[in-house]
C-alpha cells in the first residue's frame, strides 16, 4: 500500500508542477477519460490552472445536489476545481474543504483559491484513509475518481462514514468495473484509465459501502469506456485489441456513486 501511495503522490506532484510552470497539463489519463466533464458556465470564471489540473473522470459537483449552507468535503482535491465549484453552490454560509496528500497540489489549489477569491474554502493536508476532521462534521462528501487510487478502500469508506453527519450524503465519481474481466486485461485497462490501485467491481463497491454502514446505495454509469478509445495505448503494449474486445467492452466505466449515512 505504501508503494501505491507513493506512486500516486509522485504522479500528482508531477502534474501540479507541469500546470504550475507552463499552464498546460499532460493528463494522467487519456482524453476520453478526462475531457468534456464540465460545462463552460462552470469553468468560465475559475482560474485556468484549476481547470487544467482537473484529472478526474466525472463531475461530482453537478450531481451531488449541494444546498446553500452545507459543509462539503472533497477527497483528493487536487488543483481544487471541485472544491471551488462546491463553494459557489453552498454559498457564503457554507464551507468547502479539500483534502489532498500532495504538497504541490495543495500549493496549486491554494493559489487557485486566492485567484478565485473563495473565502469559504479550506484545503487540508492529509490522506483520505485518515481524514483530519471530527466525527459528524460534514454534510456531503464528494470525490473525483480518487478512491480507486487507494490501497485501502474499506478504510476510506469507514472514514467517510465517520465524518459525515447523520443523514449526510456520499456522492462521488469513481471508476467502476462491471462483470468479470481477465486479470491481465483488467490491469492494462486500469493503467490506461489512470488507476494505480485498481477500480472496484460494482457489486464489491456496494458491499463495501454497506459494510461501512451506508444505506440507499446507488451506482449510476456516467461514461462507459470503449476498447476503441484505448486502442493506441493497448496496441503499444503488444495487445491484440480486436481479440480482447469482447472480454472488455462495456465493463469499465466512470460512475456516480451515491450513498447516505443513516439518521439514527
Amino acid at each position: 500500500m505504501t508503494d501505491i501511495k507513493q506512486a500516486v503522490r509522485e504522479k500528482y506532484a508531477q502534474a501540479a508542477r507541469r500546470v504550475g510552470s507552463s499552464c498546460c497539463s499532460e493528463s494522467l489519463c487519456s482524453d476520453p477519460i478526462t475531457s468534456n466533464l464540465y460545462a463552460e458556465h462552470e469553468t468560465g470564471e475559475l482560474p485556468e490552472a484549476a481547470v487544467l489540473a482537473s484529472l478526474g473522470c466525472g463531475n461530482p459537483t453537478a450531481l451531488a445536489e449541494l444546498k446553500p449552507g452545507e459543509t462539503v468535503l472533497d477527497l483528493g482535491s487536487g488543483g481544487g476545481i471541485d472544491v471551488l465549484l462546491s463553494a459557489r453552490r453552498v454559498g457564503p454560509g457554507g464551507k468547502a474543504y479539500g483534502l489532498d496528500m500532495t504538497d504541490e497540489m495543495l500549493a496549486l489549489a491554494r493559489e487557485n483559491q486566492k485567484k478565485a477569491g473563495a473565502e469559504n474554502v479550506e484545503f487540508l493536508k492529509g490522506e483520505i484513509e485518515h481524514i483530519p476532521l471530527p466525527d459528524n462534521s460534514v454534510d456531503v462528501i464528494i470525490s473525483n475518481c480518487v478512491i480507486n487510487l487507494s490501497g485501502d478502500k474499506d478504510q476510506v469508506l469507514r472514514e467517510s462514514f465517520r465524518v459525515l453527519k447523520p443523514g449526510g450524503r456520499f456522492a462521488v465519481s469513481d471508476v467502476v468495473t462491471r462483470g468479470a474481466v481477465p486479470e491481465e486485461l483488467r490491469r492494462d485497462i486500469l493503467l490506461w484509465v489512470g488507476c494505480i490501485a485498481g477500480a472496484l467491481e460494482e457489486t464489491q463497491y456496494r458491499a463495501k459501502l454497506t459494510a461501512a454502514g451506508f444505506e440507499a446505495i446507488a451506482i449510476e454509469p456516467t461514461r462507459v469506456y470503449r476498447v476503441e478509445d484505448a486502442r493506441e495505448f493497448l496496441t503499444g503494449k503488444g495487445i491484440d485489441v480486436d481479440a480482447m474486445a469482447k472480454s472488455v467492452e462495456g465493463k469499465f466505466m466512470s460512475a456516480f456513486v451515491r450513498a447516505v449515512k443513516p439518521r439514527t
